[in-house]
């Protein structure tokens, strides 16, 4: 078999080509992995401090709390009546500098909870992510 010399490198091109698009895909993904991460940091947030004001812990420190289980998030605590809500949002940038021109994902979570001696008794805390309603 003879071998044209026009096709000399083409496998080398062709390389050169699909790995930077390999290489910023996984970068996406890792990312992403990232997100799913931090969107449980932020439920489990909501929850924590949702569950903490309900018992009757001041809310100043069920906001540290939501705050120590995701960091740099914003949390709003509405406590009136026989319910706790609890609303927390943090903003996620991209790793790096390769990413950085895309704009940050905004994550959030909301969860409610009974207060403590209302009637039907004990806590009865739901969760809703990403601005959905829980069902009454």
């Amino acid at each position: 078999m003879v071998r044209r010399r026009d096709e000399c490198g083409a496998v080398t091109a062709e390389a050169a080509l699909v790995l930077p698009v390999l290489a910023a895909v996984t970068l996406a993904l890792i990312w992403m992995l990232g997100l799913a991460v931090a969107q449980v940091r932020v439920t489990d947030a909501a929850r924590e401090a949702a569950r903490a004001v309900a018992r009757g812990d001041p809310v100043a420190e069920a906001t540290a709390l939501a705050r120590t289980a995701a960091p740099g998030a914003e949390v709003q605590v509405d406590a009136g009546g026989s319910r706790v809500r609890v609303r927390v949002v943090r903003t996620v940038r991209p790793p790096g500098d390769l990413l950085g021109h895309l704009a940050g994902a905004r994550l959030e979570a909301t969860a409610e909870a009974l207060t403590e001696g209302t009637a039907g008794g004990g806590e009865a805390a739901q969760g809703s992510v990403a601005g959905l309603e829980p069902a009454p």
